[in-house]
């Protein structure tokens, strides 16, 4: 099992590697699943957007995007948008730090098989993720 972390067309230097790598296999075990390769990489706003476009076929700017390989055990890659999530932490105040673990934590739990397409399913992801936030290792 591994996981890895990767830049595109930024330069990020992201300190909490270890303590977030304990996190997530924490997390994935704890709703049932086993993890195989899980890729995390951190890139701009119009890398992810052009991702959105040409795989996704959406044209709007987002924080993360997930593309699941395999269910069970999890074989997945996760883009996050360090400009978006810096622009979602001023807006919501919070820390950048704090809404870059939720933006992950958000994406692990789409591999989990958590959804968010209606009011019900995001409050329950809403619901994990403020669960795992808790227990990240400090």
């Amino acid at each position: 099992m591994a996981i890895r972390f990767f830049q595109e067309d930024i330069t990020f230097n992201f300190k909490d590697r270890n303590k977030t790598k304990t996190w997530i296999n924490h997390c994935i075990r704890d709703e049932g699943y086993e993890l195989q390769d899980l890729n995390i990489v951190f890139c701009s706003d119009n890398y992810l957007h052009t991702l959105n476009t040409t795989y996704l076929n959406h044209d709007t700017l987002t924080d993360i995007i997930t593309f699941p390989y395999q269910d069970n055990p999890i074989h997945a890659e996760l883009y996050l948008s360090i400009d978006r999530i810096r622009e979602n932490a001023i807006q919501l105040q919070v820390s950048f730090i704090q809404e870059l673990r939720r933006v992950m934590i958000h994406g692990v739990l789409h591999l989990c098989g958590y959804g968010d397409k209606t009011s019900a399913l995001k409050e329950e992801m809403r619901a994990r993720e403020n669960h795992y936030l808790n227990v990240f290792p400090d």
